[in-house]
């Protein structure tokens, strides 16, 4: 294997550093984008008892801030809580556009990769192809098993490549879908936190 790699010319070490950065963000992406650390599951209907105690103040506000991310939206409202219905739903919205900017990290970069690789790898192909047929010289004396070993070998790099490639566009799509579905859970029990506040005004 080590000699494949070394024969696959430059291409193909970068395309090694690419996978190490592609694994460790799958792992990263997939520890921080866990549900139990997104949504608390009883963060809303824990809240709401306080609201209903009228227990709530900025140090509620605070402590939900550092809680998760979906608390950081529910702080937004809980410091606009005697705030019209407007002005609530406002800030939990501008709150909201910052906590999905933050839950998309990284994920540009892993687009990235899954797009770049497997073009890295038929570029690494191509100029083994090119180098192998260079080498053969104009007499065309060319040893058909030497020939052949060496294009064997420049193909590694494309199927190097979208080895890399396929799993980064599968883990990218994944958790685009994944951010997607925490974001539209968290618009709806905001909207719940907003209108059961407003109603209880009524």
């Amino acid at each position: 294997m080590f000699q494949i790699m070394l024969a696959g010319h430059w291409p193909v070490w970068i395309l090694l550093v690419i996978s190490v950065v592609a694994l460790a963000l799958i792992i990263e992406r997939s520890v921080a984008l866990r549900r139990v650390k997104i949504l608390p599951p009883n963060l809303l209907n824990e809240l709401m008892v306080l609201v209903n105690n009228k227990q709530i103040n900025a140090n509620v506000a605070d402590k939900l801030e550092q809680n998760s991310p979906f608390g950081r939206v529910l702080a937004a409202g809980v410091r606009n809580v005697d705030s019209s219905r407007e002005l609530m739903k406002e800030a939990i919205e501008d709150a909201g556009a910052a906590v999905s900017h933050d839950l998309e990290k990284y994920m540009t970069t892993l687009g990235s990769i899954a797009t770049a690789a497997p073009l890295l790898g038929l570029f690494g192909t191509v100029i083994g192809m090119i180098e192998i047929f260079a080498a053969q010289g104009p007499t065309g004396g060319a040893n058909p098993a030497q020939l052949a070993s060496g294009i064997s070998i420049a193909l590694y790099a494309t199927g190097f490549g979208l080895a890399i490639g396929i799993p980064a566009l599968i883990a990218h799509r994944h958790f685009r879908r994944l951010i997607d579905t925490f974001v539209n859970d968290m618009q709806v029990q905001a909207v719940r936190f907003v209108d059961m506040v407003h109603q209880g005004r009524a």
